[in-house]
């Protein structure tokens, strides 16, 4: 079922190539992207209306006893104690004040407080160095090489010349995997046997991108928890020697979540986050969850940016993220 995302297309020229690359992070088309949201969300969307309906269904004035039911609906539909709290705050105070307010209002000003909390990714991505690096991280079932090859997909579709590198070496099944993405994307793999130093892969990856010219290398790494000590110092060896090479501005740490564990990716984002500083988040299998609250209490209990989010199976249904697409999605007017 691939075949026909896989398919090859012309290379860019290098005036194509530096505009292609400016724009990767923009949608290409608005209305496609609010739709596509919407769908992909739609469990989301269908929890938190649920949840809501009773206290946004009829326009009447806020008093403590509503915000109190409010705070525990969106406690339960997965965006956290945290961020509910930092969420209704302003509107406590308000009522305390005697101000007044509607829930009309109420709901329009949720909608804005939950896109400030989430943090846009301002820099240039991919990086503009060459090679320019994405190192991803996450627990082993997130969907973290599947994203990989997802991204490596559109970059080659837009004129790059990519390498990805095995740097799982603890599973020869995760090594084989990333084998096969690479050839149904055309994209070179660079590997070893199973047991080797990650480090030590990734160093000489690394250094065949930059002999080769690669534009963009893309890292996969080991998952496993059971282990958290050995893999937090793995991380940092390999972040250490990614400084050999790379300077850190051509870099992005990426940790990949899977919307489906609800809370448990804070805990998560927290034990990675000790290992190596993340700069971003991509968040997979929004559609197959009503936790799609979760994207708005990891991006302001960590202050990170997210720049994709998977809705689906095929390498186009991993969208660059658009936070006034993603409120409007799960909390319409």
């Amino acid at each position: 079922m691939f075949k026909k995302f896989f398919s090859k297309r012309e290379k860019e020229s290098p005036s194509q190539k530096e505009e292609s690359s400016s724009e990767s992070l923009k949608p290409k088309d608005k209305k496609s992207l609010f739709e596509r949201f919407k769908e992909g969300l739609s469990k989301t969307k269908e929890k938190l209306s649920s949840v809501l309906s009773e206290v946004f269904e009829v326009d009447k004035l806020v008093d403590l006893n509503l915000l109190d039911e409010l705070e525990e609906k969106l406690i339960l539909a997965d965006l956290g104690v945290e961020t509910t709290l930092y969420l209704l705050e302003p509107f406590k105070n308000k009522v305390l004040k005697g101000d007044p307010l509607t829930t009309k209002e109420l709901k329009r000003q949720l909608k804005e407080q939950m896109m400030e909390l989430l943090i846009e990714y301002e820099k240039p991505f991919p990086p503009s160095g060459q090679p320019a690096v994405l190192f991803f991280l996450g627990v082993n079932g997130v969907g973290k090489t599947t994203t990989i090859a997802k991204l490596a997909k559109r970059y080659k579709d837009e004129g790059k010349e990519i390498l990805l590198i095995a740097g799982d070496t603890f599973r020869a099944a995760a090594i084989d995997q990333l084998k096969m993405w690479g050839e149904k994307v055309g994209v070179e793999v660079f590997h070893q046997k199973e047991g080797t130093d990650p480090s030590a892969v990734i160093y000489q990856g690394l250094d065949k991108a930059i002999k080769d010219k690669k534009d963009l290398v893309l890292i996969d790494t080991a998952g496993r928890l059971h282990t958290k000590y050995n893999l937090i110092e793995e991380l940092k060896k390999m972040h250490r020697v990614m400084d050999k090479l790379i300077p850190k501005e051509n870099r992005v740490n990426i940790l990949v979540l899977d919307a489906t564990t609800g809370q448990n990716a804070l805990s998560q984002a927290e034990h990675f986050s000790k290992a190596i500083p993340i700069d971003a988040l991509i968040i997979t299998k929004m559609d197959g969850t009503a936790k799609g609250g979760i994207a708005l209490s990891v991006s302001h209990k960590f202050k990170l940016p997210i720049l994709f989010i998977g809705l689906g199976e095929k390498p186009d249904d991993l969208l660059p993220f658009d936070k006034k697409a993603f409120i409007h999605a799960i909390l319409p007017d």
